[in-house]
């Protein structure tokens, strides 16, 4: 039997949580100042996408109560600055309420998730429900206070856009058919536009997780916590959604025999759960790749067929079935489920 004193120091060392390195106060208050204006200089900007990586970041170095104060000083500076350029604009400002109560507000919520090394699906599903709610204070608390819709507006837009597009292809001489086709289409695109708003929310939690899983303060925080084989957590290629999320795809299932707001409430959850299921298809494939180590160039082929599969319509098909059966097949570990049979093998 090896007795602990005759390991090598280094094996001791990484046996253990390794300590949060010591900071000075005058620098963690320049760090969180310094997170506070880029989050508040992102919400005003087309960067807003990686505003969740950015506080993600901040409490992953700084602690949580560092990224509150760093979302409270972009909340200040970007108010401020709405105040002077634009104090009577009641779209400004729900667009700000948005950001916050939708984007900001439930990354925050998800700090202990993201701490704790949650799954990429889980920690997703909780965004997007947290996004649904701050939407849904939003449009309630612009209603109440400016008797403004922020819904509304999105609407109009929308059917702005509707209209152009259908013009456009009327006088360039398109086929009826086509015209109908494209017609359809966006009479369900607006039918379904909450389920877009969520859609783009999901691209930027996406997008934010995957940063914040190829950072290395994110790595350091694995190390300390003694959990480095958790440090891949974030990869897109481990996207997995949560088994339950099949309700969801069932309760949209009723968008066919359903009547009122009860179809319109189904259409939307399909919508975002469809979406999410050929998220995690497009994870499957990114994890094929790497597992039959495909170089630059066989990567590069790969995703050139997706995307001329995804043009005919048959990609977006059969990610989302792929998505959708990996609860029930796990084609990730496919192998290794046929495998575990065998008593004498050893993952």
């Amino acid at each position: 039997m090896i007795e602990s004193s005759s390991l090598p120091p280094s094996a001791e060392l990484q046996s253990e949580p390794l300590p949060m390195p010591v900071r000075s106060f005058g620098r963690v208050a320049r760090s969180v100042i310094g997170y506070g204006l880029l989050v508040g200089l992102m919400c005003v900007s087309v960067m807003v996408v990686f505003v969740p990586a950015a506080l993600i970041h901040c409490a992953l170095r700084n602690g949580r109560r560092a990224a509150w104060l760093a979302l409270a000083i972009a909340i200040a500076a970007d108010a401020t600055y709405f105040g002077l350029s634009a104090p009577g604009a009641p779209d400004v400002w729900t667009y700000f309420a948005a950001v916050i109560l939708a984007i900001a507000l439930p990354a925050m919520a998800a700090l202990p998730l993201v701490e704790r090394g949650v799954s990429f699906g889980r920690v997703l599903v909780f965004l997007l429900v947290g996004a649904t709610i701050g939407l849904a204070a939003t449009e309630a608390g612009s209603l109440t206070l400016t008797s403004y819709s922020p819904y509304a507006g999105q609407v109009v837009q929308a059917k702005h856009f509707a209209a152009e597009l259908v013009n456009y292809y009327r006088t360039n001489g398109m086929q009826a058919d086509v015209i109908r086709a494209v017609e359809q289409t966006m009479g369900y695109t607006l039918f379904v536009l909450p389920a877009g708003m969520l859609v783009q929310l999901s691209f930027m939690f996406v997008l934010s997780l995957m940063m914040v899983g190829r950072l290395k303060t994110w790595r350091d925080h694995v190390a300390r916590r003694g959990e480095s084989e958790s440090a891949g957590v974030y990869l897109f290629r481990y996207l997995s959604l949560p088994d339950w999320l099949l309700f969801g795809f069932i309760l949209g299932g009723l968008t066919p025999i359903a009547h009122g707001m009860l179809q319109k409430i189904a259409a939307n959850v399909l919508t975002v759960v469809v979406f999410l299921y050929v998220l995690q298809g497009l994870a499957i494939f990114r994890y094929m790749l790497v597992t039959v180590g495909a170089g630059f160039i066989a990567t590069l082929l790969g995703w050139a067929l997706l995307g001329l599969l995804t043009v005919t319509g048959i990609g977006p098909l059969l990610l989302g079935l792929a998505g959708l059966f990996d609860p029930f097949f796990d084609f990730r570990h496919f192998k290794k489920r046929k495998d575990d049979s065998h008593e004498s093998h050893s993952d």
